[in-house]
């Protein structure tokens, strides 16, 4: 299947869609899903990396709104070729196309492209949608990427989603909550410094709210990532 790939910088419609979506997502979660985030200290100005665990299809635009501000997440190729409309919004948003089992050199240097010029780079380092913190050890990507660029990494813990909208692609409605930490500077740190807090931070606030991951078995959407 032909892949139709975004270019490097964001299409004309990115400034309407980040414009008006994320305030329909703020209203929509607080109306559906009684949405609450909560900031540590404020959020650093870009250009930064966001790093946040991963359950649901609904983690992008819920850990993206609160912030105000265009993010550019890494997705799976996947995502686009699907059909028109998906792929308008997906590239309308600025995501990067990532592909699955094979190194990502376009990914990484659109990515690096978009923190010199200010821009704002999303990732999930699990590299999927897991029911459970903890099943897939997270990936370096994000990390590396805040040490190569020289900006901070931003923790974003988000609670819940696996519930509303989980593995199973069942909605539900289930209390939602996106947690930021204080940024993580990559000054005088390692790769394996900024993975190994991130890791450590995004545990503790799952820890913080017992019963807000689904029961059953670990599982991962997709674990030959």
């Amino acid at each position: 299947r032909e892949q139709r790939l975004v270019t490097e910088k964001p299409p004309g419609h990115s400034r309407f869609l980040w414009r008006v979506a994320p305030p329909a997502v703020r209203a929509a979660g607080k109306l559906f899903f009684s949405l609450e985030t909560e900031f540590e200290t404020p959020p650093p100005s870009p250009p930064f990396v966001m790093a946040s665990n991963h359950y649901s299809h609904f983690d992008s635009p819920v850990v993206g709104a609160p912030l105000g501000i265009p993010i550019r997440f890494l997705a799976l190729e996947d995502l686009f070729g699907v059909n028109r409309l998906l792929d308008w919004l997906v590239s309308g948003f600025g995501a990067i196309p990532t592909p699955r089992g094979r190194v990502p050199v376009r990914a990484v240097r659109t990515a690096l492209a978009a923190l010199d010029r200010g821009e704002v780079v999303g990732v999930f380092p699990e590299s999927t949608r897991v029911s459970h913190w903890g099943t897939l050890s997270p990936k370096r990507g994000a990390a590396w990427l805040a040490v190569r660029a020289g900006v901070p990494l931003l923790p974003a813990a988000v609670i819940g989603t696996g519930h509303a909208f989980g593995l199973e692609n069942r909605l539900r409605r289930y209390p939602i909550r996106v947690v930021y930490g204080k940024p993580i500077h990559p000054e005088d740190r390692t790769v394996e410094d900024l993975l190994r807090e991130w890791t450590e931070w995004i545990g503790k606030q799952i820890a913080r709210y017992p019963g807000s991951e689904v029961s059953g078995d670990r599982r991962a959407f997709f674990v030959g990532l």
